[in-house]
């Protein structure tokens, strides 16, 4: 198969798709890669270390689409890019289709094969492919809550450790899944006193037995939140409900009852938010106050660090990339259910049942095409 991979344009968004190890594997299995000049720069990989693994260096996304029958991304196709997809053709990336209803549209348009990292799921209900991400992002939520708790920042002047004589912070993590797990041995390794809140029980005991005795596992309701969030320093939002609209966890008129200086961050951004207030930002722009509370809401947290990103991204994705280059999309998602789960809108169809009730569009079962 020829498997294309373009530079990635979304705003401050580093990663790039697949590493130069990754394409040299994927040369030993036959296929073609195709890779945007420059496309691996931001992640400190040359033209030259794809050329040496097999790549074919191509000037422009344009000719990317042209040729490639899949698209490898990190992220979503952007609003200059629509007319390039094509019918028929794969796109592989996070795509987050629930909180974009106009991507949503216009790929159905199209009729390509679309299917989302982030709803490649295994059978116990983990997913591989946001894994890697958010191993990576909820360190970084706590290390850019703490710069932005700041008062220079806008923050209200708190160390997440304290010192000797002094208490730490407080910090409260919405959803206890791999974002918040790993925000949460983050913040708790700082000294921080740390709430994890989470309605999945299992988790819930994992959390209990693996965290130290300053991080506390609470159960999550509305009135846990509520009393939790009037004492937090830190808010870090990391609910998740695969490939659907991210709950609101906290309203705006909840704002008024927490402290001046308070920062959000809101690393569910991409699916939605957890909190009403959320609006996307960017690396260059990542916060605004509001209520005088931060809010720091990046969609691709990871893009600040693509070169760890990008190498733990590839790790994880190749060997769906290699079953679907290899099978073609129609047989892989038929003998393999963890990217069967990934699809989301395939030939006008919307396939994943999260999408479509999160957009009132409706849901066709991916058997009926495949």
């Amino acid at each position: 198969m020829i498997v294309g991979i373009p530079k990635e344009i979304k705003a401050d968004e580093n990663r790039v798709a697949m590493t130069p190890a990754g394409v040299e594997i994927m040369k030993l299995h036959r296929h073609t890669v195709l890779i945007e000049k420059q496309a691996g720069k931001p992640s400190g990989f040359e033209d030259v270390d794809y050329e040496h693994a097999g790549a074919e260096i191509v000037a422009s996304s344009k000719d990317i689409f042209n040729r490639s029958e899949m698209i490898l991304r990190v992220k979503e196709p952007q609003p200059s890019e629509f007319d390039d997809l094509k019918e028929v053709q794969i796109y592989f990336s996070y795509l987050h289709l629930a909180a974009s209803e106009k991507l949503a549209h216009k790929l159905i348009e199209t009729g390509s094969i679309n299917i989302a990292y982030e709803t490649i799921q295994k059978d116990d209900g983990s997913l591989p492919l946001l894994k890697p991400m958010s191993q990576v992002a909820g360190p970084m939520a706590i290390q850019e809550g703490a710069k932005y708790l700041e008062m220079a920042q806008g923050g209200h002047g708190v160390l997440l450790g304290g010192v000797p004589g002094v208490d730490p912070a407080t910090v409260v993590i919405l959803g206890g899944g791999a974002v918040g797990g790993n925000a949460a041995k983050m913040a708790s390794g700082q000294g921080a006193n740390v709430y994890v809140l989470d309605i999945d029980l299992e988790r819930l005991r994992y959390l209990s037995d693996v965290m130290p005795a300053n991080c506390f596992i609470v159960n999550s309701s509305p009135a846990a939140i509520r009393d939790l969030i009037t004492k937090a320093d830190l808010v870090v939002g990391a609910a998740l409900v695969p490939g659907a609209r991210t709950p609101v966890l906290v309203t705006r008129d909840m704002l008024k009852t927490m402290k001046k200086g308070t920062v959000l961050v809101d690393v569910a951004i991409d699916q939605g938010g957890c909190f009403e207030t959320s609006k996307e930002t960017t690396h260059h722009q990542p916060t605004y106050i509001l209520d005088t509370i931060v809010h720091y809401a990046v969609s691709n947290m990871p893009g600040a660090l693509p070169r760890t990103s990008s190498l733990a991204l590839t790790n994880a994705t190749l060997p769906y990339v290699l079953e679907i280059a290899g099978k073609g999309w129609k047989k892989a998602l038929q003998e393999n259910s963890e990217i069967k789960r990934g699809a989301n809108v395939v030939q006008g169809k919307v396939t994943f049942k999260g999408v479509a009730d999160a957009l009132n569009l409706k849901y066709t079962p991916v058997d009926e095409l495949i």
